[in-house]
């Protein structure tokens, strides 16, 4: 059966022993940094903390959801115990023939058990979290759902924004920029001198949070997506002061309007991005006035900041699947494998060579879609893509530098690359060069390489198979 809100999906973490419970910690940054830590550590746990500091119990926060292979694994529906490549590759199969789910309407929701309206809302109850030390503010929403509109079509966008709280009820939503769906929404209200409806969800379940990260066509429904993950129709109910469809089973909701920009405005940030850096100062940002709040009983927060690579929202790197998808569509064949590690910031490719010029072929297609990836690697079939170690053997073993890599000028990046001068940023420059390097046996003698002396991973799987577990320290 599939999970079918946050909490079933967290009893669930926690049957594998995958959860840890933390008392006492400061909203104040050391939530934030705890999570960082615990996210380096090699069985990175997810974490419900309880008893925040200046706050009563049963206020909760849950992060580190989904960054392992085996809980990104869970959240998708797909068997938690598949090795991390295998798991991508049955995403990847899923993913092909997803059936999308309507969502259905039901009576009486989970989040209306307490409704705070008008006068009566103070953001200031839920211990909204400062995830880094520079942070402009405390952050309710780093793995929300914003949930819009659009006035002409009806579609309905729930995509993931940033919300930073500034006043007992007013926050900003940031729109990474002016082309994401959410911002195009609102300027539709705001050029007719309308305020937009908005709503803000934070406590969705893992498939709504993987839909809204999710790059879904304009029209598309982040609602029958994470219902095609789940086999199951997402719960909606309309909201009491917007009408917008919201997820009956979520956590915390915020309800309201998103006022007319810019000549309504709040500085937002900076904030510590994906990248590892902060990547802006404060700008100015819309500002949602929230007419009202509605929470569970006991509501859990889900957090999801941004952190220092490789620590990283999800545990399966699911634009490498779209890069697969890209590299078989594009006629590339015998693709063993797509990963991508330092937070998407390196694509390795490993196939199956057939002929001179197939990696080359497949590095070209990998970098013209690795979304501001500097390093593109291509690997033979018998590297792991998805274990950086074996990756970085092949790369010291099988590459000449003066004849197996190459450099891309002028590539897709993004205004959140730090390495890109100020400067060009101003110019509106937002692109930099990508190097390939292709780790594999040279074709033209690829039958006289040496052979290798290790174990095959097939060798290597029918050995843990029949000794993993005294291996692993058990009878």
């Amino acid at each position: 059966m599939p999970y079918r809100d946050l909490r079933e999906f967290i009893a669930r973490v926690d049957a594998f022993g995958a959860l840890r419970r933390v008392a006492g910690a400061d909203p104040y940054h050391e939530i934030g940094a705890i999570t960082e830590v615990a996210a380096g550590m090699a069985d990175c746990p997810a974490l419900l903390f309880d008893h925040a500091k200046g706050y009563p119990a049963g206020f909760r926060i849950f992060s580190n959801a989904v960054t392992s292979p085996q809980r990104a694994a869970l959240a998708l529906g797909i068997d938690p115990m598949l090795r991390p490549l295998d798991a991508l590759k049955a995403w990847m199969a899923k993913r092909a023939g997803l059936a999308r789910r309507k969502p259905v309407e039901v009576a009486n929701p989970a989040f209306m058990e307490n409704s705070h309206i008008g006068n009566d809302v103070d953001l200031a109850r839920f211990p909204a979290p400062v995830w880094h030390r520079a942070d402009g503010g405390a952050y309710i929403g780093s793995g929300s759902l914003v949930v819009m509109r659009d006035p002409d079509s009806g579609w309905i966008n729930a995509s993931i924004y940033r919300v930073q709280v500034h006043a007992r009820n007013r926050v900003t939503i940031q729109f990474d920029h002016s082309g994401r769906h959410g911002a195009i929404i609102a300027r539709k209200y705001w050029e007719s001198g309308k305020a937009c409806p908005v709503a803000v969800v934070s406590g969705e379940d893992p498939a709504l949070f993987v839909a809204g990260f999710e790059y879904l066509p304009a029209g598309a429904s982040e609602y029958e997506f994470a219902g095609a993950i789940k086999d199951a129709p997402i719960e909606i109910c309309p909201g009491a002061i917007t009408g917008l469809p919201l997820p009956a089973r979520a956590e915390i909701i915020l309800e309201g309007h998103l006022l007319p920009f810019p000549e309504n405005s709040l500085p937002e940030g900076p904030f510590g991005e994906f990248t590892g850096y902060f990547a802006a100062d404060q700008r100015p940002c819309p500002v949602m006035e929230v007419a009202a709040v509605h929470h569970r009983d006991d509501p859990i927060l889900l957090g999801s900041p941004p952190m220092k690579p490789p620590r990283f929202h999800f545990g399966l790197p699911l634009r490498a699947a779209g890069i697969w998808s890209n590299l078989e569509a594009a006629g590339v064949t015998d693709v063993a494998g797509v990963w991508q590690h330092v937070s998407q910031l390196m694509t390795v490719v490993a196939l199956r060579q057939r002929y001179d010029g197939h990696a080359k072929r497949a590095a070209l297609i990998a970098a013209a879609n690795s979304y501001m990836g500097r390093l593109v690697v291509v690997v033979d079939d018998d590297v792991d893509p998805s274990d950086l170690a074996d990756v970085m053997w092949a790369v010291t073993t099988r590459c000449e530098p003066s004849e197996q890599t190459d450099i891309l000028r002028n590539a897709w990046s993004s205004a959140l690359d730090p390495r890109i001068p100020p400067e060009a940023k101003a110019r509106g420059v937002t692109s930099h060069s990508k190097l390939i390097i292709e780790a594999v046996k040279p074709f033209a003698w690829i039958d006289r390489f040496p052979k290798l002396s290790a174990l095959s991973h097939d060798d290597a799987r029918v050995v843990e198979k029949k000794w993993g577990k005294i291996l692993k320290g058990g009878a």
